[in-house]
């Protein structure tokens, strides 16, 4: 019994952080998506009928639909080059070692508010370095690009880090007998460091697709650059944002929350049960 009750001693605020952060908002969250604010009657219970008008909203489908191309094109981007980093560093010398780990880590360290505006004034067309060469970053054709850039820089030095931490797991006696049987080093890294990491490849695919789909800071804030191409409905986070806060539309801006959640969930449990059988995730 002791060690019962100190053990739970430890876990109680864990537990009490999550009830009271997560699990409690997201009951109220939940409430929410079921009701509708009327000028009569108050809140009145609606169903799924926000959820209804979602599906049938052209901008929130558009949002989804942006953020599932973002998605599909910069989650390979990023953790390509994540790997093809950790490869490098895992190549070098302790010293190089170091301080590559610790110039691809320090975007990372950034904040993604300071980050997001330090890329705004660069992307800027009136004050940015870049101006010159004549292209409009923040565009209604380019400015996806744009921020696929800036999230690839932001988190590809910490998926390089989970990555490379991978690599040191893997023993040393196999790089050698590999290069006994004759191997090269870009065989080596294919064929052998590749696919021993494909557990850790898995993992942060999966967090950059739940973080992908979730995307919000950074349009929210080089919205004011270009509203025009970064509208109020962006990416469904935004669009939500926006319901809640700039309309005062809560139980739908809630409904959106849930269909977003959802969106996430499916996506995630489709790329964690096609990879399971060649990863080390059962």
């Amino acid at each position: 019994m002791r060690r019962a009750v100190t053990g739970w001693a430890f876990v109680a605020p864990f537990v009490v952080l999550l009830v009271v952060f997560l699990l409690l908002p997201m009951a109220y969250a939940l409430k929410l998506s079921l009701y509708r604010s009327t000028l009569i009657e108050g809140e009145v219970f609606a169903g799924f009928a926000n959820y209804r008008q979602a599906f049938d909203d052209p901008e929130f489908r558009s949002g989804v639909l942006r953020v599932l191309l973002f998605g599909l094109v910069q989650t390979p981007v990023m953790i390509g080059l994540a790997l093809i980093l950790a490869l490098l560093v895992d190549a070098a010398g302790s010293r190089l070692a170091r301080a590559l780990r610790l110039a691809a880590f320090v975007p990372y360290a950034v904040p993604v508010v300071i980050g997001t505006l330090m890329w705004g004034f660069l992307y800027s067309p009136n004050t940015g370095p870049f101006r010159f060469t004549g292209v409009e970053f923040l565009s209604s054709g380019t400015v996806l690009s744009s921020l696929g850039n800036l999230v690839t820089w932001q988190w590809a030095g910490y998926n390089m880090i989970v990555l490379y931490a991978a690599l040191q797991g893997i023993p040393r006696e196999v790089y050698e007998s590999a290069r006994i049987d004759g191997a090269s080093a870009v065989q080596i890294a294919l064929r052998i460091k590749t696919p021993m990491i494909s557990a850790a490849l898995v993992l942060c695919t999966v967090f950059t697709i739940v973080g992908t789909l979730q995307f919000f800071t950074e349009p929210l804030i080089l919205q004011p650059l270009n509203p025009g191409a970064i509208t109020n409905s962006y990416t469904p986070n935004v669009y939500a944002y926006n319901q809640a806060f700039s309309y005062q539309q809560y139980n739908y801006s809630a409904a959106i929350s849930f269909l977003l959640g959802a969106v996430v969930f499916v996506g995630s449990y489709l790329f964690l049960f096609l990879t399971r059988r060649r990863s080390a995730l059962q």
